[in-house]
Parts: C-alpha cells; structure tokens; sequence
C-alpha cells in the first residue's frame, strides 16, 4: 500500500481536519498521497500542503491508487465503491456519517491504520447490481452499476405510480405503490429496510425487491435468485415520467414503456476489514436488530 488516495470534502472544516489527521498518521509509511485536484486550492489556502501530496482528476486517483481512505458517511462509500470496484481497488472507510455502516473505523480508531501498512486485514467483497435503462423498442439508454440499490419512483411528487416486474421473462406481479427498490444483500440495510425489506446477510447471493407504501394489503418483498434477470417497466399512462435513482446519488427519467432492467454485475466492491466484526455485530452496533 504505497498510494493511498483520501476522499472527503476538505471544505467542510470537520472532515479537513479529520484528513490531516489521517495524513499524519499515514505518511510516514506510504510514498505518495492523492488528493482530488477539485480540492487543491484549499488545502493550499489552509497551509496543509505537504511533499507526499499529488494532486489528481477523479479518473487518475482512481488509476493510480493502491487504496482509497473514504473519510464521511456511506454516502462518500457509495460514490467511491461505485469508482474503485471496476479497478478492484479496495476502499477504507472512516465514519463522520450519521450512520457509516459500510465504513470500518470511527475518527477515534485512526491508530488502526497501521494495520493497513502491516497487512492485517481482509477483503470483504460486495456484489454490486448492473442496472439498465431500455426503452419499449429495445433501444439501451443507460447502464450504471450499483452497490445499495436501484429505486423506480415518482421522484418528488407524492403519488401512487403502477409498475410491473418480471423474472427471466415471467411475470411475478404488478403493483400500485409509490415505487420499487431493488437492492444488493449490501443495499438491505439501507432504503430497503425503511421501506420494510429484509435484512440479508452479504454472504448470500440474491437481489431484493421491496415495495414502496404499496397500495395493497397483500405485497409483500421477495428474493430473487441473483443469476437471474429482473425487469421494472413503467406501464404507469397517467404520469409523465417516472424516475430511476441509482444508489440515492444519480437519476434518470423513465418513460411509460421504458424497463430497467437489474441483472448481477460482474464487478464487485472491495471493502478493507481490519477489525474483528461480523456482519450481525456491525448491524446490532449499528442498532438494526
């Protein structure tokens, strides 16, 4: 672990501070610093400039770095997951969230790190989802891939919308609800749970759909096999537009006809591990159970 990239906003003052004091803790073992170019300015203004430092576009830490230390909450993880997984770099993260459940370390725990530079850790691997947008004739307008989850909504306005899902081409239901979520075993603990869904240990392999304030006594989330294909289409003629939001940062509209289509991705999120938890103690502590 030569290059270690270091993802938070140095203009909150907080995570500023939170960073430097990772630096100092890091630099006398690792060769080079990244640090987002977005922020250069900043760290220049406040003095904190030190040699280590390499200031890089996104695309560049994201080629360069050996490790990405995410300094926030699963938001930052989020975007840094969906970023470093398609170069397998493994992401570190340290919890100035509310909740930080994907992260590992709270800002008291900074000592840890050195663990980091003396191989004491693990890999937990996350699948993540491929999310498609495709339009009635067929025509693909959109493709991400998602860590937590893909939710078909009406977006801002509160109103009941009518979606359809399929498996492998059959059709399992249609339902009057304010929306769909479709999540990684990762993405349980997140919309999903509000929204009434399982938690799913992160060990198994499946996707799960849950249903948003569904307009039926008798709907209910299910588990789907993740080897297989699932499909939301819009069939919704009295609005517009529905919307597609991927892992709660980007969105996309969805027209009456279009279908997302969720399948597994072949990449998957590398998440550094260098305490002893599970997966059941992180959610007790994180008071999900």
């Amino acid at each position: 672990m030569k290059t270690i990239a270091l993802i938070t906003n140095f203009n909150i003052t907080d995570k500023f501070a939170a960073a430097m004091r990772v630096v100092d803790k890091i630099e006398p073992r690792c060769e080079n610093i990244l640090i987002p170019v977005a922020h250069k300015d900043k760290v220049m203004r406040s003095r904190a400039h030190r040699k280590i430092f390499s200031y890089e576009t996104p695309e560049a830490i994201y080629d360069k770095a050996d490790l990405v230390i995410v300094i926030g909450g699963d938001g930052y993880m989020l975007e840094a997951a969906r970023r470093a997984a398609p170069a397998g770099i493994p992401i570190l993260g340290i919890n100035m969230g509310r909740v930080g459940y994907m992260t590992e370390l709270e800002l008291d725990e900074i000592e840890l790190l050195d663990k980091v530079f003396d191989g004491e850790y693990r890999l937990d691997e996350r699948a993540m989802l491929k999310v498609d947008i495709v339009s009635e004739k067929g025509q693909k307008r959109f493709s991400a891939d998602a860590l937590n989850d893909a939710v078909v909504a009406n977006g801002s306005t509160a109103r009941i919308v009518d979606l359809e899902l399929s498996e492998g081409g059959r059709l399992v239901n249609t339902y009057r609800a304010d929306g769909l979520v479709i999540a990684t075993p990762t993405g349980s603990t997140a919309y999903s749970l509000s929204a009434g869904g399982p938690i799913v240990d992160p060990k198994l392999s499946c996707i799960c759909v849950t249903p948003i304030c569904p307009h039926s006594l008798l709907s209910r989330p299910l588990v789907f096999p993740d080897s297989e294909e699932l499909r939301v289409k819009n069939i919704c003629a009295r609005e517009k537009v529905l919307h597609l939001t991927v892992d709660g940062r980007a969105t996309f509209d969805l027209f009456y006809g279009d279908s997302v289509i969720v399948t597994k991705s072949d990449i998957r999120a590398k998440l550094l591990r260098i305490k002893d938890e599970d997966f059941y103690s992180k959610i007790r502590m994180k008071k999900f159970l």
